[in-house]
Order: structure tokens, then sequence, then C-alpha cells
């Protein structure tokens, strides 16, 4: 038997509360925020003072329009709603990450500065990560199924792997990184110049 939180967790679904106002009021308040922060709708000069502030009634109104239409569409939405919650998991995982960190370092906070090569593979790892929940949560249709992106991508590869776009790839990639080894300056200071 359901609990009665798990019963009121279920009306607020079947009322619309994850499908509609939730993904509404977080895209209205992420445009708004931008848009007050870059000010591209342009300022107004408040009366009898020098400040300049951002014109508030045009942000919320487009803020207002962007976030309808974003509820309005469907795939959007449940692209919102699917991944969403992995990012939460990968933020949690993350925190957990820097706790274990904080255990052997005397100053967690010092990890960025200390290891700045580590500290940028995180970040190079954490931006793959959220690259790949949005290709997972983002649906197109073929031959009738709905199939992932990432689902679709992958499976693609698999197919074409040993294709000669992948040898082309891996050539490209291999002069690539020749061309940056051997070009490769070395600093004067670390010479002593």
């Amino acid at each position: 038997m359901a609990s009665p939180l798990g019963k009121a967790v279920e009306f607020l679904r079947d009322f619309g509360l994850f499908d509609v106002i939730l993904p509404f009021l977080l895209v209205f308040t992420i445009t708004y925020a931008v848009l007050e922060k870059t000010r591209v709708l342009g300022t107004i000069k408040v009366h009898g003072s020098d400040d300049i502030i951002p014109n508030k009634n045009l942000n919320s109104m487009v803020s207002f329009v962007v976030a309808l239409l974003v509820v309005a569409t469907a795939n959007i939405v449940r692209a919102i709603n699917e991944s969403l919650p992995n990012i939460i998991l990968l933020l949690v995982a993350s925190l957990s990450f820097l706790l274990l960190i904080g255990i052997f370092l005397k100053d967690a906070m010092d990890f960025p500065k200390d290891h700045p090569g580590w500290n940028f593979a995180f970040i190079i790892i954490m931006f793959i990560a959220v690259i790949l929940i949005f290709l997972n949560s983002i649906y197109i249709s073929l031959a009738g199924q709905d199939v992932s992106v990432l689902e679709y991508g992958i499976d693609w590869t698999i197919k074409n792997w040993s294709g000669t776009i992948f040898g082309s790839i891996i050539v490209l990639i291999v002069i690539v990184i020749s061309i940056l080894f051997i070009t490769k300056g070395t600093d004067s200071k670390k010479e002593g110049r």
C-alpha cells in the first residue's frame, strides 16, 4: 500500500506539477536571470537618480513567453524531466568526491590551486557527462520508435566503426597531436634565457 506522502506525490504528478508548473518556473527563472544580467533588452534610467537598471517589464514578458513555449513543447519538457535528476546525481557524486578529498587534504579548497591538471581533468569529465546526459534525454523518432540521440549515435558508431570515416578521423587526430607535439614551444624561463 502506498504511503500518504507517495499518494500526495502521485496527486501532484497527475495535477501537472512536474510536467507544467516546475519546468515553467525553471525556464522562466533562468531566462529572466540571464536577461537581467546581460541587459540584452535594454535598460531604463530611474527617475531622480543616476541609476540605470535592466528593463524588467520586457525581461519578464520575454521570459514568460519563452517559458510558456517550452512547456507547450512536450519533447523539451521530457528532456528537462529526464536530464535534471541525472545532473543532480552527478552533482551529488561530485560533492561526495570533494568530501573524500577533504578527508585526505588539509584544505580541500586548495585543490584547484595545488592540482590544476587534475582539476581541469575533472571539469572536462563533468562537462562530457553533462553533454551525454542531455544527449540521452533528447529523443528522435526512427521507424515509429523513440530513440535517444546518444543511443542512435552509439549504434551508428558501432555499425560504421570499420569504415573510412573513422580511419580518416584517427589519422587526422594522430597528425594534429604530432604537429602539436613537434611545434610545442619551450618556455624561455625554464631554459634560463
